[in-house]
């Protein structure tokens, strides 16, 4: 171990005196190994089917639950003043991923350093970014497991199978991206986020589609779910913090948009807005018909999640939960790749390791490890306020 910090601080120390040239070339020489900037050969559509995946979560499910705690007008209020809102604030990002001619923001730190200043910027935005992403690859983590436990009860409900604890199920999941979490780049993983976008929408139609179905439910009511003012108050701040996670999905954008090729001539803004405004609209054909023919026909009685109100038929609500799965694993991956790069630009920059497959192999699957660490050790009340079941 001394051996490893002394040779790292001799490699730091031969850095200082290289040549501008020789740094510069060297810089050059990491950030084609580095994931987010390695491979700048993405099209359009890869924004799409990227921008899909981080965006449409299970939590497309819960919708219907929103409008029961919100109500009609301003539950349909609330989801369409957040899908314009975000709509804008992306087309924001995507113009300033290349605000300073000649400079491209390829992460989200960077333009907040440009905003900011170096040491200011980097420390009001990769807690929050991390936060966020790490966060949000624990979420899914526990989804994944969630789902599959879900997939095996209904399979298994006529069969007598064993029970098997929520942990197992996260452990296949983890087990997963202890494989695909070594696919070096956001191209790479291509792919598997377009195998998670085709299934979001899957998913979703199964949804809305099954519930139109099974028809309205006799005796179905519209009004707030809480019968008292401090209730009625508390549901509503809820459902403003469900539909945010709704709608999340920006965090990674700027990344997103480094992988697409950019000249004078023809910057990376026009694919990539391109491939926004396609996201967009199968974002609003997953989550409005979702949360419209769920709360019409269940009304308050709906649960928090539509999946489970339909329960029948059964091999139709375990599909849909094996899509969940598909998709959750392609989502864990576009959220997980900022943060490999976070990682290795850190490891490779500033204390001088070499960009090695070893270096990738062991810092990737350290990372997969701890968060399947933290998803099995989470109480079962936490899982449930994660995934608002």
């Amino acid at each position: 171990m001394a051996d490893m910090g002394s040779r790292a601080l001799d490699n730091s120390n031969f850095y200082r005196f290289k040549s501008d040239e020789e740094r510069l070339a060297e810089e050059r020489e990491i950030d084609a190994w580095l994931p987010i900037t390695s491979n700048r050969n993405a099209k359009w559509w890869y924004s799409a089917f990227h921008n899909v995946t981080a965006m449409v979560g299970a939590g497309v499910l819960s919708l219907p639950y929103v409008l029961a705690q919100l109500g009609w007008w301003p539950g349909v209020t609330v989801l369409l003043i957040s899908w314009i809102i975000t709509f804008y604030t992306l087309w924001q990002m995507v113009e300033m991923h290349e605000i300073v001619p000649g400079k491209r923001f390829d992460r989200y730190h960077e333009l907040g350093q440009h905003a900011f200043g170096g040491k200011l910027g980097l420390w009001i935005i990769v807690p929050q970014q991390l936060i966020v992403e790490v966060g949000v690859d624990i979420v899914y983590m526990v989804t994944g497991g969630q789902s599959l436990k879900t997939f095996h009860g209904l399979v298994c409900q006529n069969h007598h199978c064993k029970d098997i604890k929520l942990k197992y199920f996260i452990m296949i999941f983890a087990s997963v991206h202890f494989v695909i979490s070594h696919l070096p780049d956001f191209n790479s993983i291509a792919g598997v986020s377009l195998a998670a976008a085709v299934m979001s929408l899957s998913y979703s139609t199964i949804a809305w589609g099954a519930t139109v179905k099974k028809g309205v439910q006799p005796n179905v009511e519209y009004g707030y779910k809480a019968t008292t003012t401090a209730g009625t108050i508390f549901n509503f701040f809820n459902a403003l913090g469900e539909v945010a996670f709704a709608y999340a999905g920006h965090n990674v954008v700027l990344e997103i948009q480094a992988t697409i090729p950019s000249t004078p001539e023809k910057p990376s803004k026009k694919p990539m807005w391109k491939g926004v405004v396609v996201a967009y609209i199968i974002v609003a054909m997953c989550y409005f018909p979702v949360a419209i023919i769920g709360y019409w026909n269940f009304g308050n009685e709906v649960n928090g999640n539509i999946l489970e109100s339909l329960k029948t038929p059964t091999w139709l609500i375990a599909t849909a939960n094996i899509f969940v799965v598909i998709h959750v694993i392609g989502s864990y991956q576009i959220y997980a790749m900022p943060v490999f790069d976070m990682i290795e630009t850190v490891l490779v920059k500033k204390f001088r390791f070499k960009a090695t497959w070893m270096l990738r192999f062991v810092t990737r699957n350290i990372y997969v490890a701890a968060l399947h660490h933290v998803a099995i050790n989470l109480q079962a009340e936490e899982i449930q306020s994660l995934l608002d079941y």
